[in-house]
């Protein structure tokens, strides 16, 4: 119910974004056309988008611009999920099989560079360099992320701290972007414009965090992947980072082991690990943290529908662990 509010404050300007969306996919090339189509229609929450919606009107935005930077937002993420499919060889994503799955890595990588390459033609139309700038460093540090991310793949010692590194980048860098940009648009002030950055950064942090928990306890089909995907892939996440931590020694030996190997044959025990080790309390403690910090960042903006949603996505984004 609460996840239908927020989307119903911005309903019409959604509904806007989704045509433009379509309308600026167009390409003389059918695969192209055909493949981008395809994951932009394949659901997903358009959180970033949404962000961009609500956080240029919380500060003030009357125009209409906010429409194409959201579809920008959209265009710069799902090129990023085309690309993560194929350095991860995943072949499901939200229910679905992924396009390198259909029709395998090399459109997949190029039609996520044709939409890079879209995304910032209708940046250029913004006519607005503070905006390109956050964009332009957003996608080179969301990169990074990635890179960091592929070079930490079986390692069993990543740090916490290495670990929000990662995620900072590779996923909270373009929830920063979104709500950063919105602010920019609006014309916010110095103050309203640090909080905006600063919310979203802090949001897209405790989506994450949730995420890495929903990996050891979510539901296949709510999630439109499987339980354990994170492990099978050799990713450390910070609810096997805290099991190891406080586990027994002879715990600490075989998450360290499956990470390595990467696989799922020692997912029950693995799972039962981090359940009785208290790694998911901990690890929602610091999501519920990141969601309270990102509420504190709204102190600025007058009250208004946008911002009362604004505030209540925080709440949405810890609420899918119950």
């Amino acid at each position: 119910m609460t996840a239908q509010r927020i989307h119903d404050t911005v309903a019409d300007d959604f509904s806007r974004v989704n045509d433009l969306i379509i309308q600026r996919l167009s390409s003389d090339v059918p695969l192209v056309e055909k493949i981008a189509q395809y994951i932009i229609e394949s659901g997903g929450k358009r959180l970033r988008p949404l962000l961009v919606l609500l956080s240029s009107q919380a500060a003030g935005y009357d125009k209409s611009d906010h429409l194409k930077l959201a579809a920008v937002i959209e265009f710069l993420h799902t090129a990023t999920l085309l690309h993560d499919d194929v350095v991860d060889t995943s072949d499901m994503r939200r229910g679905r099989s992924t396009a390198n799955a259909r029709w395998g890595n090399a459109p997949s990588v190029l039609v996520g560079d044709f939409l890079y390459a879209r995304a910032f033609e209708m940046m250029v139309e913004l006519k607005s360099l503070p905006i390109m700038e956050v964009l332009s460093h957003a996608t080179a540090v969301i990169a990074e992320g990635e890179v960091m991310q592929l070079m930490n793949v079986k390692n069993p010692d990543l740090t916490e701290d290495q670990y929000m590194k990662v995620i900072h980048n590779k996923t909270a860098m373009l929830f920063e972007a979104a709500s950063h940009t919105g602010a920019l648009l609006a014309g916010a002030g110095d103050d309203q414009e640090r909080g905006l950055k600063d919310y979203g950064k802090h949001l897209g942090l405790a989506f994450q965090l949730v995420d890495d928990v929903l990996d050891y306890r979510g539901d296949a089909e709510a999630m439109g992947k499987n339980v354990g995907d994170d492990l099978a892939e050799g990713k450390t996440t910070l609810p096997l980072i805290y099991a190891m931590a406080h586990g027994t020694e002879n715990e600490r030996q075989l998450i360290r082991q499956a990470i390595r190997k990467g696989g799922l044959d020692d997912l029950p025990r693995i799972l039962e690990i981090v359940e009785r080790s208290g790694a998911i309390e901990y690890t929602m403690t610091k999501a519920r943290e990141q969601a309270d910090l990102a509420k504190a960042c709204l102190t600025t903006l007058p009250a208004s529908d946008h911002k009362e949603a604004m505030e209540l996505l925080t709440d949405v984004a810890v609420a899918r662990v119950s």
